[in-house]
């Protein structure tokens, strides 16, 4: 059985001796995947306000919170399109064919995007841009669950989601040095983003596509073709048979874990999007205040932030190996939920606020790592990439309401602090959730 060879690793001495390289190599594909998608991602936070101060008619630009939030909720319900309709795509084109497609695709929308001559055509623009990026994510975290040995998967996935940190700090350094050349920087932020087309083509020659799905799609044909004759299939095969999205909620079990999971993801994109990615713009109102540079503390404090977040993902992972993910989940929610007032409302010196930056984003943002980790374990190779797209970009479509809600809350209390403190409240229903998931810590992927 050449689809779980990796199952059968030798488990002892040190994880990483067990991996091979193709293994790795569908690794680092996915991770520079992600990791494009973060400096995509980021570029947008640390550039949407100063793009939409000049594209916006003078009169509306003391609506930039507002009209902020709209772009990001805009690029979130893309993404959430895209997302969904790539992990469809995926099940039933392989996991590297959709990568490529997806990444080629976004890197070329980032590009488009650059040119934006009104705030019209640059919201469009950010939608389109979202709905790109959406289907690389369940992609490579599909490809890593099923290459990696159950004993290392949730290492390799947090190794995988600190992609999207270093892609969020890269563009933190870069707005650092960039953001301060002149009125078009944001466009050149943008052109950058481009470069990640170049990764198709290493992609096309070294990473192999996952044995697991040739295996299930191969079985999804014999069944299809065995339908068309009139045969009768067994209970095992209706999987193979359904379409991946209904797939999801048939079986009992499935279904009760799709739920559980999409009311986590809904906490962990709304308590980041609506919270944690306004966390530059803090610190740069905290910095204003005090006569200091706002640029200069805002680039600092997403450097700061994301720093804490590459560390966040990859601790979780191994945490998650060590501990379990269920316990390891909690922890991320139940500190979340702690450091949002704490960072936000009582700590006002901006030394402190650094730190405090660094903590929160390795709970916040390193919190998305339970995804990878544990979203793969939930559903059986022949809907994976479906199941794990579902839950975690199915979230977009109620997030994307969090950050036109926390622009406003910012507009009418006057100020960040109460805004995220409030919504910050969020992180009370993934904790309560994540009691009713299911261990699968050392368990096979369902197959």
């Amino acid at each position: 059985m050449h689809a779980v060879n990796a199952e059968m690793a030798v488990e002892s001495g040190p994880w990483y001796r067990s991996i091979r390289p193709k293994q790795w190599y569908a690794l680092l594909a996915s991770n520079l995947g992600w990791l494009f998608d973060g400096y995509e991602t980021y570029a947008m936070i640390l550039t949407v306000a100063v793009a939409l101060k000049q594209l916006l008619p003078a009169a509306q630009v003391k609506m930039v919170p507002f009209y902020a939030g709209l772009t990001i909720g805009l690029t979130l319900l893309g993404w959430g399109i895209g997302g969904i309709v790539g992990g469809i795509l995926a099940d039933y084109l392989g996991r590297k064919k959709v990568m490529m497609l997806s990444i080629l695709a976004y890197a070329l929308m980032t590009g488009v995007s650059a040119v934006a001559w009104s705030w019209t055509s640059f919201i469009v623009l950010r939608f389109l841009v979202g709905v790109c990026i959406g289907s690389e994510w369940g992609t490579g975290t599909s490809m890593v669950a099923e290459v990696f040995p159950r004993h290392t998967r949730a290492k390799a996935a947090g190794i995988m989601q600190c992609g999207l940190g270093i892609g969020f700090f890269i563009a933190s350094l870069v707005w650092f040095f960039l953001g301060s050349t002149g009125p078009n920087a944001w466009r050149v932020m943008y052109v950058l983003g481009v470069l990640p087309a170049l990764l198709v083509l290493w992609l096309r020659r070294s990473v192999d596509e996952s044995q697991r799905w040739e295996q299930a799609n191969a079985l999804r044909r014999q069944v299809r073709h065995r339908l068309r004759q009139g045969e009768r299939l067994a209970d095992h095969e209706e999987k193979y048979a359904t379409f991946t999205l209904k797939a999801l909620f048939l079986e009992p079990s499935v279904r009760r874990q799709t739920l559980l999971g999409l009311l986590m993801s809904l906490t962990t994109t709304v308590g980041w999007w609506a919270i944690s990615s306004w966390v530059p713009a803090y610190l740069a109102s905290v910095a204003g205040r005090e006569g200091l540079s706002a640029t200069h503390w805002s680039s600092l404090a997403g450097m700061v932030y994301n720093v804490g977040a590459i560390v966040g993902y990859i601790l979780l992972g191994f945490l998650a190996d060590a501990w379990g993910r269920k316990p390891t989940a909690l922890l991320y929610f139940g500190m979340s939920l702690v450091l949002t007032p704490v960072l936000f409302l009582w700590v006002h010196d901006l030394n402190w606020l650094l730190f405090l930056t660094a903590v929160n984003g390795l709970f916040t943002l390193g919190q998305y790592s339970w995804m990878p980790v544990w979203l793969p374990e939930f559903f059986p190779t022949a809907f994976r990439a479906t199941g794990v797209s579902l839950v975690f970009n199915a979230a977009r479509f109620v997030a994307f309401l969090g950050p036109l809600c926390a622009g406003y809350l910012i507009s009418v209390l006057g100020g960040y602090s109460m805004a995220a403190t409030w919504i910050g409240l969020i992180y009370i229903l993934g904790f309560v959730c994540t009691l009713f998931c299911r261990e699968t810590k050392g368990q096979p992927l369902p197959d």
